[in-house]
């Protein structure tokens, strides 16, 4: 038998999970930055990094902060935004097949990345081996961008003159990419891009996203009424 970490697709799933923790723990430098200069102290932006370790929820959480927002608006706004990691966990819970302890781990490591990457794998063992990989890879990258975020943040500027801002949504483009070739996913995406784009002038940053969610049940149901329509009715 063939030792998994020679065999090809496992190589290509460790290529694909260190190219998304890089590109997404880069941005951390952003976080590290932006916290400070919202008034917390670099060992309080390391331990969100390290402890609630969902990008979106930090980000909104030193924006509320640095607003002048209080601590409980602070922590609203962030677990609002966390929400989408329960419904993830819906979904790689099955995959993993993980107890005891090593459930923790699994849920802390249940974020945006280590989904795309684990489901995105054609076979149960390497859509663990994705999770896992990208899991940890991101967050002793995010955490290590975090810290030096805080020490160089003034230095650097902003991080988006380098483009590290859409580093991250480029890697999940490329994830994608193969799926929406067939029908439905391409339908799902089209339709989460319009709702998410509809949105953003109505609702908090970070928000549209979740509502982009919507796509699914819509496109399911417009699937659903074209399978009972009979034929020649109008439609």
């Amino acid at each position: 038998m063939r030792s998994p970490a020679l065999d090809p697709g496992a190589r290509a799933t460790a290529a694909q999970a260190l190219s998304v923790s890089v590109a997404t723990g880069a941005y951390g430098v952003s976080f590290g930055a932006l916290a400070v200069a919202a008034g917390l102290t670099p060992a309080q932006a390391l331990a969100l990094s390290a402890l609630m370790f969902t990008g979106g929820s930090q980000f909104a959480l030193v924006g509320v902060v640095g607003a002048g927002g209080s601590g409980a608006a602070a922590a609203a706004t962030a677990a609002l935004l966390g929400v989408r990691n329960g419904l993830y966990g819906l979904q790689v819970a099955p995959l993993l097949g993980v107890r005891g302890a090593r459930r923790l781990l699994a849920a802390h490591l249940t974020i945006d990345e280590s989904t795309a990457v684990g489901t995105a794998q054609p076979t149960p063992v390497l859509r663990r081996l994705g999770f896992w990989l990208t899991g940890a890879g991101v967050l002793v990258l995010w955490c290590a961008a975090t810290a030096l975020g805080t020490v160089l943040g003034d230095a650097l500027g902003d991080p988006r003159r380098f483009g590290l801002d859409a580093a991250a949504a480029a890697a999940f483009l490329a994830l994608l990419w193969p799926r929406l070739r067939e029908r439905a996913p391409a339908a799902v995406a089209v339709a989460a891009a319009v709702l998410a784009t509809a949105a953003v002038p109505v609702l908090p940053p970070g928000l549209p996203v979740l509502a982009a969610v919507l796509a699914v049940p819509l496109v399911l149901a417009l699937r659903v009424g074209r399978r009972d329509t009979p034929p020649g009715a109008p439609s």
